[in-house]
């Protein structure tokens, strides 16, 4: 008997084909089934959507339905919350089933032919055989705070999700690991999932959790899942995963979609961080499914953070005032004497014109250097230098593709835009003029640190240092941004010289300020902080703060120096709130004005927006598409009802307006109505779609619907 089988295949949302393809199977195969189809000349990887029926024979023509090619035996159905989870995100963020759901799998199972795959699932098993699921947990205690105390005691008692708001330094790892520690042994089949923001903080974290579980439960039992790994290797996680080997999933923001059949714990650590919303294909926020998946699973949701999104801050109000999270707190950090840093704020209206490092900062760092102490200098701007100028004619190094300048690197005198990636040596003399003099304007981290290895070219390092240092060789500067940790391997590499001592000042971006556990940094400073305080963005303040305040939290998290550990920010504008605010570690304060500014202005999360963004090869035919789908939303079936609280705004440019000789514009679509705006948003999808086949669109070679923007 044939059968009629939906399968979803990989379509974006402009092909179209939003929903499953029908095929013909000799077999009935469940929902959920891994199975290889074919569409045109190819063959792809699809899954089995809905219940397989023979229904709709009257609408469909069986001589043009094609047979499946295959299906994956060795690996089990998709379960119906895995399903119900990609159908959620779909919808919400305005994307194509078959999008959301083949890129949630690992993109070796597209590839591997059945026999390639047969053996790829023994070799599996065969290293499953390591995992003792059913083991009883014996591991050494660790002591635990009074704060930390509190909070698992009513982490076991709520049904949540819980933001944990807790200081850097204050344990809030050791409370993960202590969940998980008590899911694993209350239940033999349970599976936790734990996010980080970003690639360079998956390392130590599976440090720590292979060492506390990797004895009991076999070295397949904690696996990472993110982008960096080989195909092969997100392979293996993955069945390990699907399968319940793996008890815990360590991964960034695609862990979300991770297949767990049993998962009952999510952590999400960082919450806050931007890192955490997709910002190409399906623009989900991992943090937010995350939610939504906790309660699909019936799995706690744990969300952590020493600086919360002023989102999920908003929503740990308490329950009387509309709140939906549990807040628990850890204001402390761990150690009798541990002490957050204190904040030094540098007027640099004060200080000699045009100096880098004021002459306090410089004596700071020198006295740590003194002590044997390291000292930590961020700067989120990597490169030699923003631009490079000629004074004569004001030639600036423009990239000729992008809306940007071309970002100078003296280590090997390129010009380089960190948008396209066009890349050119540095001029002899001006292009516009002839002028031999031109000059590199602003700093970035590789200017940054070889002018603090000038200052502190007359200084020594004491012998107490480390025994492979000896009395009276130059102090050693890294630096770690995206240029110097290129290749595999060498973020971890220089990490490891940090944490050994072997480094004096450690000089990066936003890379070194989040999540490390430096034991012995005892200074930090922020050397060039001012232009997030007057942007555009609403959501910059909230950026800087948090990410000062992580900085700061890189200080002083050894309880035997952390008295004397200082965050000094250079700022032009010192009595400004925020600084005021970070001064005193105060986060609630900071919290509170950002979310009154908020409320009087309608912006989130007392308002909802979405951005629909196009892309063209005029900026006219970008404006012009939006334009018309925004005229054409009149005609649009109930347009009365579904406008009636929706504010659509012009079509403008994009702050980064040219991209790759491509240009770009969007729209902002808000709404006071999370619910009316997503009903507005479902039904322009066909007006968006029938305004690219209008003859005004040609030209037009994109266009995104991005909802809950971080960024406009």
């Amino acid at each position: 008997m044939t059968h009629w089988l939906p399968v979803l295949v990989h379509t974006p949302v402009h092909s179209q084909v939003a929903g499953p393809l029908t095929y013909l199977s000799t077999q009935t195969l469940p929902v959920g089934s891994l199975v290889r189809v074919p569409l045109g000349q190819r063959e792809l990887l699809g899954v089995v959507w809905d219940s397989p029926t023979d229904a709709g024979a009257n609408s469909l023509d069986p001589d043009k339905l094609r047979p499946i090619a295959g299906s994956l035996d060795g690996i089990a159905p998709l379960t119906p919350a895995w399903r119900q989870l990609v159908t959620f995100a779909a919808r919400y963020y305005q994307r194509s089933l078959g999008e959301v759901a083949l890129a949630a799998l690992p993109p070796q199972l597209r590839d591997l032919n059945t026999l390639q795959l047969a053996r790829r699932l023994k070799k599996h098993a065969k290293g499953a055989d390591t995992a003792v699921p059913g083991s009883p947990i014996t591991i050494n205690s660790v002591a635990l705070t009074a704060e930390q105390t509190a909070v698992l005691n009513r982490f076991d008692l709520e049904a949540g999700p819980f933001l944990l708001f807790g200081a850097t330094g204050s344990g809030k790892t050791e409370v993960y690991l202590h969940t998980v520690q008590q899911l694993l042994a209350s239940d033999p089949s349970a599976q936790a999932m734990v996010m980080v923001p970003e690639i360079n903080l998956t390392p130590q974290l599976e440090a720590r959790f292979m060492a506390r579980f990797g004895p009991l439960y076999g070295e397949n039992a904690v696996v990472s899942l993110h982008s960096g790994m080989t195909p092969a290797q997100r392979l293996k996680s993955w069945l390990a995963a699907h399968s319940g080997v793996a008890r815990i999933v360590l991964g960034t923001r695609m862990a979300v979609f991770a297949s767990l059949p049993n998962v009952k714990l999510i952590i999400v650590d960082e919450e806050h961080d931007p890192s955490y919303k997709q910002q190409e294909g399906a623009r989900y926020s991992a943090r937010d499914l995350a939610i939504y998946r906790g309660r699909l699973e019936g799995a706690k949701v744990l969300l952590g953070s020493a600086t919360p999104s002023l989102e999920s801050w908003y929503h740990s109000r308490p329950a009387s005032e509309g709140g939906r999270y549990v807040r628990l707190e850890m204001p402390s950090r761990i150690g009798a004497n541990a002490a957050l840093p204190l904040v030094r704020r540098v007027d640099m209206n004060h200080q000699p014109k045009k100096c880098v490092f004021s002459p306090p900062l410089l004596t700071a760092i020198e006295q740590r250097i003194a002590r044997g102490e390291q000292s930590m200098v961020f700067l989120n701007r990597r490169g030699y230098s923003p631009v490079l100028h000629c004074a004569d004619c004001d030639w600036k190094s423009e990239c000729p593709h992008c809306s940007a300048f071309r970002v100078f690197h003296k280590i090997d005198r390129t010009l380089r835009c960190h948008h396209c990636g066009y890349t050119e040596r540095v001029p002899r003399a001006c292009p516009a003029c002839g002028n031999p003099d031109i000059a590199p304007m602003g700093r970035g981290t590789e200017r940054l640190e070889e002018h603090l290895a000038e200052l502190l070219a007359s200084v020594r390092r004491p012998n107490s240092v480390s025994a492979q240092w000896p009395e009276g060789e130059p102090v050693r500067i890294a630096r770690i941004d995206a240029d110097t940790t290129k290749l595999k391997g060498e973020l971890e590499s220089q990490l490891a010289r940090v944490h050994s001592g072997e480094i004096d000042v450690l000089v990066g971006t936003q890379m070194i300020a989040k999540g490390h556990d430096f034991r012995r940094i005892t200074l930090v400073a922020a050397v060039n902080p001012d232009n997030a305080l007057f942007s555009s963005d609403f959501r910059a303040p909230e950026r800087l703060f948090s990410l000062l305040m992580q900085a700061a939290g890189r200080a002083g998290r050894d309880a035997d120096i952390s008295g004397q550990s200082e965050m000094w920010v250079q700022t032009f504008h010192p009595a400004h709130p925020l600084f005021e605010a970070l001064k005193r570690h105060d986060y609630p304060a900071f919290a509170a004005e950002q979310l009154t500014e908020r409320e009087q202005a309608a912006m989130p999360p007392f308002n909802f927006q979405a951005l629909v963004r196009a892309e063209a090869r005029t900026q006219e035919v970008a404006q012009g598409f939006l334009t018309a789908a925004s005229a054409a939303v009149a005609g649009m079936a109930e347009a009365d009802r579904l406008l009636q609280h929706i504010t659509l705004y012009p079509a403008v440019p994009m702050s980064m307006q040219r991209v790759a000789n491509v240009e770009r514009a969007q729209m902002l679509i808000e709404s006071p109505s999370r619910a009316a705006l997503q009903r507005f948003l479902s039904a322009w999808q066909t007006v968006l779609h029938s305004t690219r086949q209008q003859p005004a669109a040609r030209g037009l070679i994109r266009w995104a619907v991005d909802v809950d923007p971080l960024a406009i």
